[in-house]
């Protein structure tokens, strides 16, 4: 348990050290008056919460410091938290109750996605589960090679197409693969994409279609890939991705690298998307399921 909440500590140490740290000298000994109001929203608006949700926590914490009678600062500290932890949803449970359950992963280009696929590789083959991927992404050499180097390493048959070749295609196979051989979970890479580019997500619409051809009920899962260092910039990707193809979750990756850890209420709260994943760092084993309780306590960690 120590290490579980170290990693989460450590992972989420630049989101705690920048605009949730400030909080603490705010939050001092000092009486309540319009200034702090002020000063922290201006504070959970630095810390990408969004305006949404920072108005909402800040009427909350108005109306409970009038019902309770608080007159100083500090005492908001505690009541803070709890008004961060109940914005996020307990973490759904993965249903992989298909055989094969198919996961579509999706997000634009530099987000971490196929790092984040062969990470999740390792974490379902270490549960037990036989996996097999397909590398969709054929506009980038790179992505195919890298999806893999992870098959290589993880003993997992990845299924590829020729560079530049019709990414529904690989999809299509990869599915039908999966069937033959019987596994537990078919991952299919996509290209990265700019959700502003129409072509682009009509692509990738396709690709959803073709899943669902191949296998009728597929894809069962589709996991949207966002990138923490972005943040209230990855809500409007969320958005254009959901309403391509049914988004039915979300990873953030980088939130190790990120100060704009307050991006994951806005997702909450805006997208209403479960997260299922965040990377607290680069190792295999930090890519871990979302704990709201940890994620809170890490923000407000030197706070």
């Amino acid at each position: 348990m120590a290490n579980f909440l170290s990693r989460w500590k450590d992972g989420l140490s630049r989101s705690s050290k920048a605009a949730f740290g400030q909080i603490a000298s705010l939050l001092g000994t000092s009486e309540i008056t319009n200034e702090t109001w002020d000063d922290l929203e201006a504070l959970l608006l630095q810390a990408d919460l969004g305006i949404e949700t920072t108005t909402s926590v800040l009427d909350s914490l108005k109306r409970i410091a009038r019902t309770e009678g608080l007159i100083r600062a500090d005492e908001l500290f505690a009541t803070l938290r709890q008004e961060l932890r109940v914005r996020l949803d307990t973490p759904v449970s993965l249903d992989f109750n298909n055989k094969p359950t198919i996961i579509l992963v999706v997000g634009v280009n530099g987000s971490g996605k196929t790092t984040t696929i062969g990470k999740l590789t390792a974490r379902f083959n270490s549960e037990g589960k036989k996996i097999l991927l397909g590398a969709a992404d054929t506009f980038r050499a790179a992505a195919m090679d890298q999806l893999q180097v992870w098959g290589d390493r993880l003993k997992v048959e990845v299924i590829v197409g020729a560079s530049e070749s019709d990414p529904g295609a690989v999809a299509f196979n990869a599915v039908q693969a999966g069937v033959a051989r019987s596994v537990d979970i078919v991952m299919i890479d996509t290209a990265g994409r700019l959700h502003t580019r129409f072509n682009l997500m009509e692509e990738l619409k396709k690709v959803n279609r073709v899943v669902g051809k191949a296998l009728p009920g597929a894809p069962h899962e589709v996991w949207l890939v966002l990138d923490a260092t972005i943040g209230q910039n990855a809500l409007q990707q969320a958005r254009s991705f959901k309403e391509a193809v049914h988004v039915t979750g979300v990873i953030l990756s980088k939130l190790d690298s990120s100060a704009r850890g307050g991006m994951a209420f806005a997702i909450q709260r805006e997208l209403g998307l479960p997260i299922l994943f965040a990377g607290l760092g680069e190792k295999p084993e930090d890519l871990q399921p979302f704990d709201p309780d940890a994620f809170v306590d890490g923000i407000l960690s030197n706070a």
